[in-house]
């Protein structure tokens, strides 16, 4: 499939997402060491939901837009609210959404470290600009996946990995797999958030039972169904794989996208379901 983030920003993928990365970066703050966040996929930083490609799917207004117009949030969000309140990013008006570098970044403390990789050369650019008077963020026009072979262990020996590939190539699962196998062997005390879209549930379904038979020890399995798969053309739900979960987040996940997938529905099916991998 072809996941052009521009069309699919802020919507139910993005909120399980982001706020998945905001407890992960919550639980990396309880110790005072620096801990160092690297984002393999990380696009242009923030999208114009006002812009043609959002405008056209308008699937932020049935994500992101939805958990505003609660007058309740689920506390797990809070991290999640929090970053997009600082970043501006808070009432029906806001038109600017931020992806996984800004709430990484507007989560991080000073001292932290982190590296955002992104290969379109405009993206990157656009990125590069985002955070060019940053000293705590470099970022990187190169492949995640070679970042993976280039930048860990990171001297910090804290942190997490964000793996969230665009998904346009046929082996995208078999290039994750690799990836993270060849990231788990450099740095085995890393969490690893790989996040993967779901339409044709035998196709992520083949990823994550190789991950069972093949992959790395202690890894979760966490996902959010909006509606039924009976449509393979059609993205039904989305989900993350996560290697090393801090001990607080299996039990926050399962809280969090039951309800989620309550308000998120879109269709008859809708579920989530938060299992181990490897225990």
């Amino acid at each position: 499939m072809n996941y052009r983030h521009a069309y699919h920003a802020g919507n139910f993928a993005d909120v399980m997402k982001h706020a998945a990365l905001a407890l992960a970066v919550e639980y990396l703050k309880q110790k005072e060491k620096p801990f160092f966040i690297l984002d393999t996929h990380a696009g242009t930083g923030a999208t114009d939901l006002s812009g043609e490609e959002a405008q056209k799917t308008g699937e932020y207004r049935d994500g992101i837009a939805r958990v505003l117009a609660q007058e309740t949030p689920h506390p797990a969000l809070a991290p999640y609210l929090a970053a997009l309140k600082t970043l501006g990013f808070d009432g029906a008006a806001a038109m600017r959404y931020p992806g996984s570098p800004l709430i990484a970044r507007t989560l991080a403390r000073p001292g932290d470290r982190l590296a955002f990789c992104e290969l379109h050369p405009e993206d990157a650019a656009a990125l590069s600009a985002l955070f060019r008077r940053d000293p705590q963020v470099k970022v990187h026009e190169m492949d995640g996946y070679t970042a993976l072979k280039s930048m860990l262990p990171p001297k910090e020996r804290r942190g997490l990995v964000l793996i969230d590939p665009p998904f346009e190539a046929r082996d995208e699962f078999d290039r994750v797999f690799d990836g993270l196998m060849e990231a788990t062997a450099r740095w085995a005390g890393g969490t690893y958030l790989v996040w993967y879209p779901v339409k044709d549930p035998s196709v992520s379904g083949a990823f994550l039972d190789r991950l069972e038979r093949d992959g790395p020890p202690k890894t979760l399995m966490a996902e959010l169904h909006i509606r039924g798969a009976e449509d393979a053309a059609r993205l039904s739900g989305a989900g993350l794989v996560i290697v090393n979960p801090p001990w607080t987040l299996e039990a926050a996940l399962k809280e969090l996208y039951a309800w989620l997938a309550v308000l998120l529905a879109q269709g008859p099916g809708a579920r989530a379901r938060v299992e181990w991998l490897k225990a």
